[in-house]
């Protein structure tokens, strides 16, 4: 059974795209109409898109694995940080922090900082040093909690990114590719779907279209961790199936294989 209809997401206005003028010719596909110089979304082609995208982030919740949502717009933001947070997912929802994929170690180090001046407040370390000193210690720990506070428990890189507007977050779709990292992303009428792994055609700039989309793969994402929990019960070792690198979604799409052009190549000389 889908996990939404036609009519929910017209109500939500997922239909609408963007200008005419300003399309991008690979989303042909998932465009239905033009109308009034708007080019309108097949909602039909949504339904699937949706439930293909929350089948995967139900595997990978279902696997302990972490989905990294990344949406900087100002409509976006904080409907993506109170859903993301409700599911215990990490997410960026202010700048993105150039190599924060492709350099995730020095992202770490940024992170511990942060866990240092915890650690100095609570021991008491804080209230020695000078008011000057104090005073500068506040405002790095102010910073970092901005910046990276929502990736704190990020300790490895995510098993796939969720992005609310491709153009937008370009970089982070980038690093993503560069370390093939599978992307779900909400795309516009606009956007370029290429680098997109799982594709979900909607407008990406209405408030109520985002938040629709983010209450269904959050719906997804706990019932992963639901059915996570029932397996850590059974096994009683505490440690769910890894399905790391191209596991097979419900959909029939396979994520993003790891392996390495030389792995490949001794398989095939073998």
């Amino acid at each position: 059974m889908s996990r939404t209809n036609f009519q929910e997401l017209l109500d939500a206005g997922v239909h609408f795209g963007h200008k005419k003028r300003k399309w991008c010719p690979k989303m042909a596909p998932y465009i239905f109409m033009e109308k009034n110089g708007n080019h309108i979304i097949d909602l039909h082609k949504t339904v699937i898109k949706i439930d293909e995208a929350a089948n995967v982030v139900r595997q990978l919740a279902r696997s302990g694995r972490r989905i990294l949502f990344v949406a900087t717009k100002k409509q976006a933001k904080d409907i993506v940080a109170e859903k993301a947070k409700a599911v215990n997912m990490p997410y960026v929802t202010e700048r993105w922090p150039g190599g924060m994929l492709t350099n995730f170690p020095t992202i770490r180090k940024a992170v511990k900082k942060m866990n240092t001046i915890d650690k100095m407040i609570t021991d008491g370390t804080f209230e020695t040093l000078a008011k000057r000193e104090r005073l500068q210690v506040t405002r790095q720990r102010a910073k970092l909690e901005k910046n990276l506070g929502s990736i704190a428990d990020l300790n490895r890189l995510p098993a796939a990114l969720f992005v609310v507007d491709v153009q937008k977050e370009n970089n982070a779709v980038k690093e993503a590719n560069r370390l093939n990292i599978p992307v779900i992303a909400l795309v516009d009428t606009c956007c370029d779907p290429t680098p997109i792994d799982f594709v979900i055609p909607a407008n990406d700039d209405a408030a109520t279209s985002i938040a629709l989309i983010m209450d269904i793969m959050c719906r997804a994402i706990e019932e992963g961790n639901a059915e996570h929990r029932q397996e850590k019960e059974k096994t009683g070792n505490g440690q769910g199936k890894d399905r790391e690198g191209g596991e097979a979604a419900e959909g029939g799409k396979k994520l993003r294989n790891r392996r390495s052009k030389n792995e490949v190549s001794k398989t095939e000389e073998e």
